[in-house]
């Protein structure tokens, strides 16, 4: 089922949902779409109409995720830590602060209930030089749960990420880095032969505001697609592109004066695309303003299995 809205042409991404501060990481889950409200402080749910608040976060909601017992996981970004959501109370499965440098963010869980959640790595307001962090996996069941360890470190901005259905390839987008960066994944989760998956430029950036000066994908949010192509929204652009390994662009939708910073595959046949929009990145000011939208458009290729 994908969210009403009309249009002649289904390439042009209809708004569905507006009035909102950030919207990110939205997932396609039993049906529905969810997505985190940053500055809102929400989760909310589509099911064809208006959105509902699933629960609220007061240390601000990013990555989401569902656990083996059906519970919804949820990164706090103030608190730098994951809760779990079992439809009534949110719980701490893991404190995160002693890995994260600053913000906690995007998250992936795979079918073994490990979360694996990326961070900002600096505090852009104090310092604008770019630094690395690590990448972790939490243990979300069975008597290692809360566990925590580094699986990925020296990562620039790790943010949206995907796991092939297969489960054995983890790609991450380093936002501030401009790259996609791929892992093989061992069957404890750990992760192995590091490399370039894509890149969009030849030499790094030393702030995130030369980064989104440069007019290169600033890679955000990611979806898998089924012929292991991925969708990427570019927080500081006007559009989102369906990149393949090595970095070539095979489309490219425009979201006008808005970027977009997260996306998500899914309805019946996983072709309706959901795109997360606000003001390119770092001209927004998403704390005061509400002008965040959901954007959703017909695409040829389905997104992968989940």
């Amino acid at each position: 089922m994908s969210l009403s809205a009309s249009s002649a042409d289904e390439r042009v991404p209809q708004a569905v949902s507006s009035g909102h501060h950030l919207l990110e990481c939205p997932r396609w889950h039993g049906g529905r779409l969810y997505a985190s409200d940053f500055f809102a402080h929400t989760v909310l749910v589509w099911d064809g109409g208006q959105p509902e608040v699933v629960c609220r976060v007061p240390g601000r909601p990013a990555g989401l995720g569902w656990g083996l017992d059906g519970n919804l996981l949820i990164v706090s970004m103030v608190d730098q830590c994951l809760l779990s959501f079992d439809g009534t109370t949110l719980t701490q499965v893991a404190d995160l602060s002693r890995y994260a440098s600053w913000r906690c963010n995007d998250m992936v869980v795979d079918a073994d209930g490990g979360a694996y959640v990326g961070n900002f790595g600096w505090d852009a307001s104090i310092d604008p030089t770019i630094r690395s962090t690590a990448l972790v996996r939490v243990e979300t069941s069975g008597s290692a749960a809360g566990d925590v360890r580094v699986v990925a470190d020296e990562l620039v901005f790790p943010n949206g990420m995907a796991i092939t259905p297969d489960g054995r390839t983890l790609l991450v987008n380093e936002t501030f880095a401009a790259r996609v960066t791929a892992f093989d994944r061992e069957p404890d989760g750990s992760l192995t032969n590091r490399r370039v998956w894509a890149s969009f430029s030849e030499l790094p950036f030393e702030t995130s505001l030369q980064a989104a000066a440069a007019g290169v994908i600033l890679p955000d949010g990611m979806a898998l697609c089924e012929d292991g192509t991925v969708w990427l929204a570019d927080c500081a652009g006007s559009g989102v592109s369906r990149v393949a390994a090595g970095g070539s662009v095979l489309e490219y939708i425009s979201t006008g004066d808005h970027a977009t910073f997260a996306c998500a595959l899914g309805g019946a046949d996983r072709r309706t695309l959901y795109l997360t929009t606000a003001r390119p990145y770092p001209l927004g000011r998403p704390a005061e303003e509400a002008v965040s939208e959901l954007r959703q458009c017909r695409v040829a290729v389905p997104g992968a299995s989940p």
